[in-house]
């Protein structure tokens, strides 16, 4: 069993930055691959980023590319979302999950077994 835990959400300008982070329970953390979805008001939940058991393998939404990066800290338990030059449609409750499968990255929130309640960001312009 695995707890998530998200913060660091908030309200920021277009333009800005936000780091959230994702705590976890248990000792199997290092052994889950992980990933960060959000989902806005009136649309489904879509996939954000996602990060392999020894962070060396990286996925991103087209959508967020070359402005969010993801990271895990294995030692702390923790996974990352360092997320620049954000803009209005970023707006979201962001969600992290974990994924135990042996299946390479997945971008499909089917694979992920665990969830966090999720924090909210608010860009505005």
């Amino acid at each position: 069993q695995v707890q998530l835990v998200e913060s660091g959400g908030g309200l920021v300008q277009a333009g800005g930055s936000l780091r959230l982070s994702c705590a976890a329970s248990g000792r199997t953390f290092s052994s889950h691959k992980m990933g960060w979805f959000r989902q806005a008001p009136g649309k489904e939940r879509e996939f954000v980023a996602a990060i392999s058991w020894g962070g060396g393998r990286t996925l991103y939404a087209d959508s967020v590319k070359g402005r969010f990066t993801i990271s895990r800290d294995n030692a702390k338990n923790t996974v990352y979302l360092q997320m620049n030059s954000l803009k209005p449609e970023d707006t979201a409750v962001y969600y992290c999950a974990a994924d135990k499968s042996p299946q390479g990255l997945s971008s499909r929130a089917g694979p992920y077994d665990y969830w966090g309640q999720g924090t909210q960001v608010t860009v505005s312009s």
